[in-house]
């Protein structure tokens, strides 16, 4: 799944660069869509990320590219992951900022944990 973004100024910390607690709500948002998109009569909820390391700056008027894709599906949670593309609005070139995986647990509407099935 792509998704975009358009970074705002009010995304941005005092330095001017993204602050990394917006690029992770993104990343998990977007991550979160995906698993719904697939698993649509089912809940899920983030248990965590593999990896939180930001590899580039992010300026205002960056266009983020987000790339999803599903890694594994165990028994109760799913891992996706994600890749951040940045690109300047007037600019083609992109580099990728940041990519983590991401896992799902699948709950019920008691919010224990579910095995993850289809049928439902």
């Amino acid at each position: 799944m792509t998704t975009y973004k358009l970074v705002m100024p009010e995304d941005m910390n005092h330095y001017g660069f993204l602050f990394g607690g917006k690029m992770l709500m993104w990343v998990d948002e977007v991550a979160w869509i995906a698993v719904s998109e697939d698993y649509p009569t089912l809940h899920f909820v983030t248990v965590g990320m593999s990896e939180v390391k930001f590899k580039k700056s992010v300026h205002p008027q960056s266009v983020l590219r987000f790339e999803t894709r599903r890694q594994r599906e165990g028994r109760t949670s799913v891992t996706y992951h994600v890749d951040v593309h940045r690109r300047h609005i007037e600019s083609r070139d992109e580099e990728i900022v940041f990519s983590t995986d991401i896992t799902f647990v699948c709950v019920g509407k008691d919010g224990a944990k579910r095995p993850i099935s289809k049928d439902v």
